[in-house]
């Protein structure tokens, strides 16, 4: 039988992948709100982190598993992309090379921090979010967006800052941005819930999926089982 799949989850998934291209992009920034020191990826990943509550709580966790890893894919391609760019030599009229090359040349180190840490609280919230919903019997979304968004941002946050900045940020300083990373994302899913809900509501109305995902495989890898 031909798979197909609905338009809601196509501009979802297409949204997903923007919003992690663009906080890798963003997350080169160091910003100030107050007393709390944060990356400017703060204002669009969190949103990637609804998107997959709002997949995984309407389609399952196995289209979760297919975006997740379609994200991966692209942010993936976008750092190869960004990196050749900066090795390509400059035309010799346009004095740029250099401020381009300090704002998107990433290192491998961070790189693989980042992606390692995406992949690991992507599939947790998913992970959650799916066990939560079968033992809730479908209620209770909202505890269950918020607990998947706080483990999922907290298991990221743990992973990428030691992996990318340890040994050259204080401890001290590395530990406060972990905290406050996983904290202010997670206070954003908060924020946004009212919407979150009224969104999957819409869509489980006009696309008529609400997936329960009993007796699958949570296996990250088996990504054709759709």
């Amino acid at each position: 039988m031909k798979q197909t799949v609905s338009l809601p989850f196509m501009a979802l998934g297409i949204l997903f992948c923007v919003c992690l291209i663009l906080s890798n992009i963003l997350e080169v920034k160091m910003i100030q709100i107050g007393p709390v020191t944060a990356t400017a990826g703060l204002i669009v990943f969190p949103i990637s982190y609804i998107i997959n509550d709002c997949i995984a709580e309407v389609w399952g966790y196995r289209k979760a598993r297919l975006i997740i890893w379609a994200g991966f894919a692209m942010n993936f391609l976008a750092v190869a992309f960004i990196q050749l760019a900066i090795l390509l030599p400059p035309a010799e009229f346009w004095d740029g090379q250099q401020g381009f090359a300090d704002v998107f040349i990433s290192t491998p180190r961070i790189a693989i921090a980042s992606l390692t840490a995406f992949l690991a609280g992507s599939f947790l919230n998913a992970y959650i979010m799916s066990k939560m919903k079968i033992a809730s019997q479908g209620k209770q979304f909202s505890l269950r967006a918020i607990v998947s968004t706080l483990v999922g941002e907290s298991a990221d946050s743990l992973i990428f800052f030691p992996v990318a900045f340890a040994g050259t940020v204080p401890l001290q300083a590395l530990f406060a941005l972990i905290v406050t990373q996983a904290i202010l994302k997670s206070a954003y899913e908060v924020v946004i819930l009212p919407v979150t809900i009224r969104v999957i509501r819409y869509i489980k109305k006009i696309d008529g999926s609400d997936v329960y995902d009993n007796n699958i495989s949570y296996n990250i890898l088996k990504i054709k089982d759709v």
